[in-house]
Formats: C-alpha cells, structure tokens, sequence
C-alpha cells in the first residue's frame, strides 16, 4: 500500500484528492489547518492530523507523526494547501504579502525539506506541488497569489534539478478555475487585508465583484472543472514511470501556456489585462 501525505484536506481539491487516492489503494494521511476539519476527516475514516502551514511546531509534529504510522517511510507528498489574497498589489501591506508567502511558500517549503531526507534514504519518492495557471502568468489585482505560485514553481523546478537521478520526483500541478470554496476564502482574506475606503481603486474592485457574482450565478467561472480533474492529473503524476514535469488542468490553462510561447509580451499583456 503506498502512502502519501497531503495538505489542505478539509475541502475542493484536496479532500477529493484524498478521497480518490484512498479508493485507489493509497493509505493516505489527510491533514487540515482546523481541528474541527480534522475531526471530520477522521469521521470520514482517514487517517488525519492538524497541519498549519503558518506553524512550523504543527508541521513537525505532523511529520513525526505520519512518519511513527508508517514505521518512517513516504512514498508521496501532495503539497495542495494554499489560499489567495486578492487586491491591488498597491493596497497590499508587508503583511499581507507575508502571510500569503508563510502559506503558500515557506510552510510548502519547509514541509517539503523534512520529507526530502526520509525520500532520500528510500531511494524514492514523488512530491507534487499544485501550483496554478496563475504560476506562469499574471492577472491584475492577484499579485500576492501569482508572486507565491510564482515562488513554488522555481523552488520546484530547482529541486528538479537538484534531485536529478536520484529517484524522486518532482511535479507541478497547474490548474485554472476548479470548482473548489477558493473564491469564498480568498474574499474573507480580501476582507481582513484590504481597506476599501483607503483604496483609489474602488471602482475596479466594483467591478471585479459584480464579475465574480455574475460568475457565481452562472455555477462558476467559465471553463470550471470539479476537483477530479487535478485527480487524474496527480494520479498520472503518482504512477507513470516518467512523471511530467507540468501537468496543466482546464482549457484556460492550456491556452495561456500557448499564448505565452507564441504572443509578444506586449500583446499578451494586453490578453491578460482585457481579456
């Protein structure tokens, strides 16, 4: 039975990937930021444990502790929590940026490194990183988000190098609009961040709002997928004997990695900005 560790557990794409793994014969180890999450992910017959990316003592302790249930082996890290700031990079603070960066960035990271050694005296291992269309290129009023999914992919594609031949592998997860509780958490972290009446861009926010209502009443952004469809793609990246190096998810994801080979940067800009 292989086993994998895997993060943000208590909705969307990762519960479904704990879900389907667990179907398919991996003994999987579902951890969550919230204790009550945890509860509910063990009534759900996981194996399951308090996991904060924002604490290093939780990271830890979660580590010894999946690592005492398997007698010190991985075979498979799924690194999934994350959360968006959205705003006006002018109207997010040092602080802001930091908490995003603890998230998405330091906690993945310093998760990462304390799996790595166990990978090595294996011999083997996968870690697979989900990043986001959103890691290659940007959209206005997501540059917290974008510089920390920008941040994972080189971290990941320097581990790459850094591990070549040695028989862990590297992937990274890039999907677009996934049907997921994203959105709604990423509006809580707008809330507690960015202060509207001291924002000159209160009419942009407007309208980048009415789109997400339009949005939300049309059943989700254009193009959406369910979370099985990252499923399938971490699925491949666990069992091909040649994992991707990039597995991209949803058609918005594709066409942007097109668009980016093939546009001048000024016209793709442009697509980003107006499109």
């Amino acid at each position: 039975m292989k086993t994998i560790l895997i993060t943000g557990c208590s909705s969307g794409i990762g519960l479904c990937v704990a879900q389907g793994l667990r179907e398919r014969g991996y003994r999987v180890f579902a951890t969550a930021r919230k204790q009550e999450d945890v509860k509910i992910l063990q009534q759900k017959g996981f194996e399951s444990c308090y996991l904060d990316l924002d604490d290093s003592d939780s990271i830890h302790r979660a580590v010894d502790w999946v690592l005492q249930q398997t007698g010190g082996t991985l075979d498979a890290l799924f690194n999934n929590g994350a959360y968006g700031q959205p705003g006006a990079l002018e109207d997010i603070s040092r602080e802001a940026l930091r908490a995003q960066f603890e998230t998405n960035v330091f906690g993945t990271h310093e998760l990462t490194s304390l799996i790595l050694p166990v990978m090595r005296r294996q011999g083997y291992g996968r870690v697979i990183q989900n990043s986001s269309v959103l890691g290659f290129v940007a959209l206005p009023f997501r540059g917290a988000y974008v510089a920390s999914k920008f941040a994972l992919e080189g971290l990941t594609e320097t581990l790459r190098l850094e591990w070549q031949g040695s028989g862990i592998y590297f992937s990274l997860i890039e999907p677009g609009p996934i049907h997921s509780d994203f959105r709604r958490n990423a509006t809580l972290s707008f809330q507690r961040y960015v202060d509207l009446n001291k924002s000159c861009r209160q009419l942009d926010y407007q309208l980048l709002e009415a789109r997400f209502q339009k949005q939300a009443e049309e059943g989700g952004a254009r193009f959406s997928l369910p979370p099985e469809a990252v499923l399938h793609k971490v699925i491949h990246a666990l069992e091909s004997r040649r994992p991707r190096v990039r597995y991209g998810v949803t058609l918005p994801t594709h066409i942007f990695a097109l668009l980016r080979r093939i546009l001048p940067r000024r016209v793709l800009d442009l697509v980003l900005v107006h499109g």
